[in-house]
């Protein structure tokens, strides 16, 4: 439910079209609570359930329970947040999405929509100052995503 709650703050605050999917586990306990799941969100967002036969999502995206993806409008990873970031109660999500939402991060993309500006130029302000480097989670995988010149130069 807070995720719906994220959910609806950025919408209200311009950030719409972003897609929203929890992924829920394979094993027999998760399946079961596969409704309560759906019924803490809304329509707007999506509740997965795997199969037990198929690939597991989160090992195939090398991650865990609890764990946030955020993927820009290429489809490419910006951030993988896990605990304690991906708690909802911080704001490491919520800035996490609005970078992705807002800045090139990967690289240009074609699919940038040209009148998030006025909506971004608030929040890219705002986010500099904010966010800490996450450090990079221990696989190396995700540490091109970083961009280390940015954060370098507080004046």
């Amino acid at each position: 439910s807070r995720l719906e709650d994220l959910r609806v703050k950025l919408e209200n605050e311009g950030l719409v079209n972003i897609s929203y999917i929890v992924v829920n586990h394979q094993g027999t306990s998760s399946q079961k609570k596969f409704h309560l799941l759906q019924e803490s969100v809304s329509d707007y967002i999506t509740v997965y359930q795997q199969e037990e036969q198929q690939a597991d999502v989160w090992t195939t995206l090398n991650g865990n329970k609890d764990d946030f993806l955020i993927y820009d409008r290429c489809g490419r990873l910006v951030y993988h947040l896990g605990l304690p970031y991906s708690f909802l109660s911080f704001q490491y999500v919520e800035e996490a999405i609005k970078i992705a939402y807002c800045e090139n991060k990967c690289g240009n993309c074609s699919y940038t929509v040209p009148d998030i500006d006025g909506v971004c130029e608030n929040i890219t302000k705002k986010t500099d100052e904010k966010l800490p480097e996450v450090e990079p989670k221990p696989t190396g995988q995700h540490s091109h995503h970083h961009n280390p010149h940015r954060h370098r130069h507080h004046h």
